[in-house]
């Protein structure tokens, strides 16, 4: 599917350094990996493990307390 977008004029020279020092990517890569990212379900697992505050977090353990170590 095609689609136009519209970026403002103050993202363009952000954009244009990116693919100057991503020459791999182009314009449309760009988008849809900023997309993926935007839209990706968030699963804040791995943060909770990393902070120490979940031990084997599940990826509902922001919303589900019980899982919280109690010091």
């Amino acid at each position: 599917m095609k689609r136009t977008l519209y970026i403002p004029d103050k993202l363009c020279p952000q954009l244009d350094q990116y693919l100057k020092d991503h020459p791999e990517q182009n314009q449309s890569s760009v988008v849809q990996e900023a997309l993926a990212e935007k839209l990706r379900p968030k699963n804040g697992s791995r943060l909770l493990s990393l902070a120490g505050i979940v031990k084997n977090p599940f990826t509902d353990a922001l919303v589900n307390e019980d899982y919280l170590i109690h010091v």
